[in-house]
């Protein structure tokens, strides 16, 4: 796809939020079914279901995926489709990339070993590898744009407003 096809794409979208605001707001959703036996959840996912349970480093057998996995693996989807789009929409043809995100999670924190620890990742890094004719200012405002357009990049820095309910089924 060009800049051209995917303004071309994207000009009624963006024209529908400007004129209706709220027709730009989207509840996505996710659901699980906890595992009867084991300390697991199957989650569904739009192409299957994948079973989420317990890291190596947390007593689990490494068979199953482990959820701070893919949250990394969400980062390095939704980065790696916004520099593409970003890309696109700068004419900065990419030939081809990789994309890696690397956290630090302290396991004493999660399991309650020291209430001092932190739950959850300390630090995450996200990095791009890529082989594109661009100078280096536009590397550098391709980086800008893909970390300011990149929606779970943004949900990580800026933290959401979260809740959580507990219901008897």
């Amino acid at each position: 796809m060009d800049a051209a096809a995917l303004r071309a794409l994207q000009a009624p979208i963006k024209q529908k939020y400007r004129e209706a605001p709220q027709s730009s707001i989207v509840t996505m959703k996710a659901q699980g079914t906890l595992d009867s036996e084991a300390v697991a959840c199957k989650v569904e996912t739009a192409r299957a279901v994948a079973v989420a349970g317990l890291h190596k480093a947390a007593g689990g057998t490494g068979a199953d995926l482990c959820s701070g996995d893919m949250l990394l693996e969400a980062l390095v989807a939704c980065a790696g489709v916004t520099l593409k789009a970003v890309a696109t929409a700068l004419e900065i043809p990419v030939r081809s990339g990789v994309v890696h995100a690397e956290g630090d999670l302290d396991f004493r924190g999660t399991l309650g070993v020291d209430r001092e620890a932190p739950v959850g990742f300390k630090a995450i890094r996200l990095s791009f590898e890529i082989d594109a004719d661009a100078s280096e200012e536009q590397l550098a405002r391709l980086l800008s744009l893909t970390e300011r357009y990149c929606v779970v990049f943004q949900t990580l820095n800026a933290k959401p407003d979260l809740s959580a309910t507990l219901a008897r089924a």
